[in-house]
């Protein structure tokens, strides 16, 4: 009989074993389970959490520049180990392994951020202020801080959080998703080797039980969540009610309906090629994923005419041969929740161009594969329309001119990306001013900011004030505080002769 590997929590240093049960891992690909996982009790919750106070004021007051230095030899490891984390998230989640490797170079980059982090954390001076007072401010660490993350991007989206967190001067506890959360204890495993003190990073796997027990723990002083809308109102509402000394800090990232405007005047290829990539990469399995392509005026029966042959020839398979464009969804159950979404879309009258259901790769008949599907002349009062699918389905709206597109965007209730492909620039300055979305893309079909800028949408895509990395993350993780100081007189130390240094 086949021993099924066995996944657990990452707590104070140590891997540990227990729980309120496992649950199957699946590999997408085949069907088939690939390990299971150890789901947290509360028992597990308040180990981690007291390893992270334990661990917390040692870490704070550890010299920016010394966490720096921790963080450039993690992101040292991060390269050298590049292609085996790219081959783990593969293998749970299903995506083909050039996608992965792409996730997990942009999880560097918000290391490589974090890396700058006394520069970062720079802050303002006023000299004499009046009387011979200064003043100046400073941005300090919070503590025990969270980040709940989704099975869609098991490397990248903690990346967003973790270094950020860590490079603050915060303890930090990751809890992955229960789908494939074997990349959580690869970066648990590297961190300790870049030289991490022991729990200042912790891995607790589990779900819903899990979650209330970090939200409602007194000495967890900030949340930042990734997933679906309904849970990310749920996460930021359970943490603004909790009550205490020290209100939650909660950042939660929701759902999203991304469009694609296709105007009269673009550049039609370029517009296929990016919405067969934007809409069937990672078997639309992304937050910035498009699912509604908005075909304006004349361009809508040249649109719909070159997407058809694409997606009835996309290349599905498992994710790490060669040459694969798409592969399998996460599970038996996602697959099915997208394909009663196909059906609900042929019920409420929509064109289905392309149908997915049905497919089956040889030699994986049990994966948890799905063709492309293809709607046109979707309406906004149908389901495939106003709810985030997670899957690879593109809806075709067609709309009158530049006016109606914005309006049709701004009136849904998701605000997270958007995307607009034209070749005038006045077309394109209008649209970015008027449209009510967090992320604009010109041209460019998943406009991702990079490390350095910050992440986040509008509306019901986001709980909270502050988008997540980037100086936005600086903020989020840091509290900030204003000194004014005056000396009566000069303190004489006497004279000193080595060369200062950081100790």
């Amino acid at each position: 009989m086949k021993q099924i590997p066995t996944i657990g929590h990452f707590i104070d240093g140590d891997l540990l074993e227990s729980g309120i049960g496992k649950q199957s891992v699946f590999n997408p690909a085949l069907g088939e389970v690939e390990s299971e996982v150890w789901l947290a009790d509360t028992r597990e919750v308040e180990l981690a959490v007291s390893a992270a106070k334990t661990a917390a004021p040692a870490w704070a007051d550890t010299a920016p520049l010394k966490r720096a230095r921790i963080l450039f030899r993690f992101k040292e490891l991060i390269e050298r180990h590049h292609d085996e984390l790219a081959a783990a998230i593969t293998r749970q989640h299903g995506k083909v392994f050039s996608d992965a490797k792409g996730e997990v170079s942009r999880g560097l980059e918000i290391v490589e951020f974090a890396c700058g982090i006394p520069q970062l954390l720079k802050t303002s001076f006023t000299d004499n202020i009046g009387g011979g007072i200064d003043n100046w401010n400073l941005r300090q660490p919070l503590g025990v801080t969270v980040g709940i993350t989704p099975f869609n991007f098991p490397f990248m989206v903690p990346m967003w959080m973790a270094p950020v967190a860590l490079a603050t001067g915060n303890t930090f506890i990751l809890k992955p998703s229960e789908r494939d959360p074997a990349p959580s204890l690869m970066v648990a495993d590297l961190l300790k080797q870049a030289g991490l003190p022991d729990g200042v990073f912790n891995v607790l796997q589990g779900g819903k039980t899990v979650v209330d027990g970090l939200l409602q723990h007194p000495d967890v002083r900030a949340v930042s969540f990734v997933g679906s809308t309904p849970i990310a109102e749920y996460v930021y509402q359970t943490g603004a009610a909790r009550k205490g000394a020290y209100p939650l800090r909660v950042q939660a990232l929701g759902g999203a309906k991304n469009h694609l405007v296709v105007m009269p005047d673009a550049n039609l290829e370029q517009a296929v090629d990016a919405l067969m990539g934007a809409a069937y990469g990672s078997a639309g399995e992304r937050c910035m994923a498009v699912s509604v392509a908005v075909a304006v005026g004349n361009a809508a029966d040249r649109l719909v005419e070159a997407l058809i042959p694409r997606v009835r020839k996309l290349k599905i398979a498992n994710g790490m041969e060669q040459d694969v464009e798409m592969g399998p969804v996460i599970t038996a159950e996602h697959k099915t929740r997208i394909e009663k979404y196909i059906e609900a879309g042929v019920q409420s009258g929509a064109n289905l161009l392309v149908d997915g259901r049905g497919l089956r790769i040889s030699g994986h008949e049990s994966g948890f594969f799905l063709g492309g599907s293809l709607f046109d002349h979707v309406t906004p009062d149908m389901t495939i329309y106003q709810e985030e699918i997670f899957g690879p389905v593109l809806c075709v709206v067609r709309v009158p001119d530049l006016a109606a597109a914005i309006d049709l965007i701004n009136a849904h209730e998701l605000g997270n990306g958007v995307s607009l492909f034209t070749s005038d620039g006045n077309t394109s300055r209008e649209f970015s001013r008027r449209v009510e979305v967090g992320m604009v893309g010109i041209n460019v079909p998943i406009p991702v900011p990079m490390a350095w800028h910050s992440f986040g949408g509008w509306k019901r895509s986001m709980f909270g004030d502050v988008h997540a990395y980037g100086e936005e993350g600086v903020r989020f993780y840091t509290r900030y505080k204003s000194i004014m100081q005056r000396w009566p007189e000069s303190l004489n130390k006497g004279a000193e002769f080595a060369m200062p240094t950081n100790k």
